[in-house]
């Protein structure tokens, strides 16, 4: 530049001046007083133009220096905050990061973020410069709830831009009847939050959307307390740090659902290994019970593994509800809610519950009913236990079948075998022995003879059941002259009977009449067993008994004169024995008034006066006669029963005294003194 005039050459050295003080950076009050210095030193006009305008074009250098920093310093709170979300912070961390460097970057009084709820409105989450405890009333604080459309957030939330203002509390587009875009927005108005935002005493504020996708999820605010315009940078640096809090918002988000699915991969883990060891229990406990089913071991051992498999109580029972075996005892077992299981079980082809801790599972094989597992478990099933118990119930079927297969196929041998031992006379008592004990029978225990006739029908499936039911029970079976022959451990003939009779009747469908007779100890009474009961079924028929079940013993004199012993001693036994016996022990006279009675016509007076005791006396001991025989001593049959073993016990008594005259060493001791 070439200067002209007097003062040309200080005009340069007030140029160079400038540039000086430019580059030395000094601040702005060392330009104006060079201006200052040549307006005194009486400097020419075009040279304090000159000089005016380069202070003006150092000004415009050292703004936009000023203005280079605050970009510089901005991207690199950028950058650094970009860096923090790469960092494992959780939500609250990173937008505490970022309002705080919003703050002091842009020089705020205060920076918060607000976030959108699930139902439209809005709560403020994170804040930075809050006067804190000195604001009374509702507080600018974390968890406000905002309405939705309120304010500078709604005005975000509708455009999805920035949104400005120089002073809020004066703006009149965010009174609750302003207007930001000609009526398209009417902002709503929140008491609380904008009694919160008075209480901060806030007056310029901008908010930057956060946005995910194309949704706005929440804004970043920038306020001060005092009235003032934002420039265009601190605008676009707001909302650079609002993308990055929509990006930290995201990360915590896919961050809290990957720990969600983490977690819940390491349930599912722990399920499955659980399941696994369930079924890896399940596996053994089946194995170890069909151990014991193909080693030849009973309903009993299975039933006991299956209850320590199951921490259970079990019960074996067969197609009529009847109990095969059971481990453990469960008391007070509702049979009704049992039976509806039992079908629903059996229709499902699967374990059922019949209440609250009670499961009934079908025992089948294929189509065919062979009873059911009744388990009581108190602390319930899992889908595993159920599994187990279907497979319990199988074994068990499996059990049965296996067993019905072996009578099946030594039914011939065993036949054989009751055939000779029926037969008369016996045929080699000795080889007879021998061949029981091979098959699993010992005749030297106690055991009594069943026949049964069923009614009509074929005989083939009862001659099945019947293969089966005796190799149960360790016992024999043939068929003879139409009737089923059963000889099976036990002493009472007359429950025998009624059990095959129980059985047999509902597997056929038809009524079955069963006579029984026993016990004997030895091969050689089977024959007479068999007479006996032949006798007993024929006087079943001849009475009227078709269809029911009986033994020997049950048809009381009858039974007596059918009988080969002739068991004088047990039928009066059964008869009046505990009048006897009550007689003999408190020297009373129950027997001759029961003898006066029934030779009075059953007139209590008349017996009376043949006693000669008061009438009363006789209906006492009437009563206690009644109270040792039972209630229904006076019926037709037990009244005949009574009298006959009151005459043949006077038999015995005037027998045994005659024996005692020709025997004088046998003579008995005088008569005891009778008392009431």
């Amino acid at each position: 530049m070439t200067l002209h005039g007097a003062h040309g050459a200080g005009g340069a050295d007030a140029l160079l001046t400038v540039l000086e003080l430019l580059a030395r950076q000094a601040p702005a009050a060392r330009f104006e007083g060079l201006v200052d210095e040549a307006r005194a030193t009486g400097a020419d006009a075009a040279e304090l133009d000159r000089l005016e305008r380069a202070v003006a074009l150092a000004a415009e250098v050292r703004a936009g220096r000023e203005r280079d920093a605050r970009r510089e310093a901005g991207l690199a709170t950028l950058t650094d905050t970009a860096r923090d979300l790469t960092l494992s912070y959780d939500l609250d961390s990173l937008l505490r990061v970022i309002t705080r460097r919003a703050r002091r970057l842009l020089g705020l009084d205060l920076a918060y973020v607000t976030l959108r709820g699930p139902h439209g409105a809005s709560y403020v989450h994170t804040t930075e410069g809050t006067r804190g405890g000195r604001v009374e009333g509702p507080r600018l604080a974390p968890g406000l709830r905002i309405a939705e459309g309120y304010g500078l957030g709604g005005a975000v939330q509708l455009h999805g831009e920035p949104v400005w203002t120089a002073d809020y509390l004066a703006d009149e587009r965010f009174a609750p009847s302003g207007s930001l875009d000609a009526g398209v927005h009417a902002p709503a108005f929140d008491e609380s939050a904008e009694a919160a935002l008075r209480a901060e005493d806030l007056h310029a504020i901008m908010a930057a959307p956060l946005r995910s996708g194309d949704t706005v999820i929440g804004a970043l605010h920038g306020a001060d307390r005092h009235v003032r315009d934002h420039t265009p940078e601190e605008i676009g640096l707001l909302a650079a740090l609002a993308d990055l809090a929509a990006l930290a918002v995201e990360k915590a988000g896919l961050l809290d659902r990957t720990r969600a699915e983490v977690s819940e991969l390491e349930r599912d883990s722990s399920r499955v290994r659980t399941s696994l060891t369930r079924m890896r229990h399940v596996s053994e406990a089946h194995g170890r019970i069909m151990n014991l089913v193909l080693a030849g071991g009973d309903l009993c051992n299975v039933a006991k593994a299956a209850a320590d498999a199951l921490d259970a109580t079990v019960m074996i029972r067969d197609q009529g509800g009847r109990c095969l075996a059971t481990a453990g005892d469960i008391p007070g077992l509702d049979e009704e809610a049992v039976a509806k299981a039992s079908l629903d079980a059996h229709a499902r082809r699967r374990p059922v519950l019949a209440d609250d801790d009670t499961w009934v599972a079908p025992v089948i094989a294929g189509s065919e009913d062979l009873g059911g597992l009744v388990i009581r478990a108190a602390g319930g099933l899992t889908g595993e236990d159920e599994r187990l118990l279907e497979l319990s119930a199988q074994s068990v079927a499996f059990l049965l079948l296996m067993r019905r297969s072996t009578a099946v196929a030594e039914g011939p041998v065993r036949d054989e075998l009751l055939d000779d031992l029926i037969a008369d006379p016996p045929h080699a008592p000795q080889q007879i022995a021998q061949r029981a004990r091979r098959l699993g029978v010992d005749l030297r225990k106690p055991h009594v003879l069943v026949l049964a006739r069923p009614e009509g029908g074929e005989q083939g499936r009862a001659v099945v059941w019947a293969s089966s039911y005796a190799y149960r029970l360790s016992g024999l079976k043939t068929v003879q002259g139409g009737c089923i022959v059963l000889l099976l451990p036990g002493i009472d003939a007359s429950a025998a009977a009624k059990a095959v009779a129980a059985e047999l009747s509902p597997l056929l469908g038809h009524p079955v009449s069963v006579a029984a007779a026993g016990p004997g100890w030895s091969p050689d009474g089977v024959a007479r067993m068999h007479q006996e009961a032949g006798r007993c079924l024929d006087a079943m028929s001849a009475l009227g008994g078709t269809g029911s079940a009986a033994s020997v013993q049950d048809l009381g004199f009858l039974g007596l004169l059918l009988s080969d012993d002739n068991d004088v001693d047990g039928f009066v036994e059964a008869a009046i024995g505990p009048v006897l016996d009550y007689d003999a022990e408190r020297f009373t006279d129950l027997t001759h008034t029961l003898e006066a009675y029934f030779a009075s016509g059953g007139s209590p007076t008349n017996a009376a006066e043949a006693l000669h005791v008061h009438p009363n006396t006789v209906s006492r001991r009437l009563e206690r006669i009644g109270e040792l025989l039972g209630p229904e001593w006076q019926k037709p049959g037990q009244v005949l029963e009574v009298q006959l073993a009151l005459r043949l016990q006077r038999t015995r008594e005037v027998l045994a005294r005659g024996r005692a005259a020709a025997d004088p060493a046998r003579q008995p001791p005088g008569p005891p003194e009778r008392t009431t």
